[in-house]
């Protein structure tokens, strides 16, 4: 059992930053976020791959987020540049313990909201 606890987020205006963290209990075999708009269904933000050290995010973010990774602390950040209104969203981390394995465990989510 893995447990994920998420910090950061919170108000921003467009155009700023904002850097989510998110701690794992446990060594995992890849590590993700994903995110929740009102009304939307959750979708793909970005993944770290800890033994290939690869990072792979969605092409909404590409050039604004970028995913990385301390593997010894078991923790992935996500550091989020020129935000825009849309981005309004909960954010989850969630984890992998093995190649083929679904996104078994989730972090309670945090809110990142973005004015205009």
């Amino acid at each position: 059992q893995v447990q994920l606890v998420e910090s950061g987020g919170g108000l921003v205006q467009a155009g700023g930053s904002v850097r989510l963290s998110c701690a794992a209990s446990g060594r995992t075999f890849m590590m993700g976020w994903f995110r929740q708009a009102p009304g939307k269904e959750r979708e793909f933000v970005g993944t770290i791959h800890w033994g290939l050290g690869i990072t792979n995010s969605a092409d909404s973010v590409k050039g604004r987020f970028t995913i990385s990774g301390d593997n010894a602390k078991n923790t992935v950040f996500l550091q989020m540049n020129s935000l825009k209104p849309e981005d309004t969203a909960v954010y989850y981390c969630a984890a992998k313990l093995q190649w083929g394995m679904t996104w078994g465990y989730w972090g309670q989510g945090t809110q990142v909201t973005v004015s205009s």
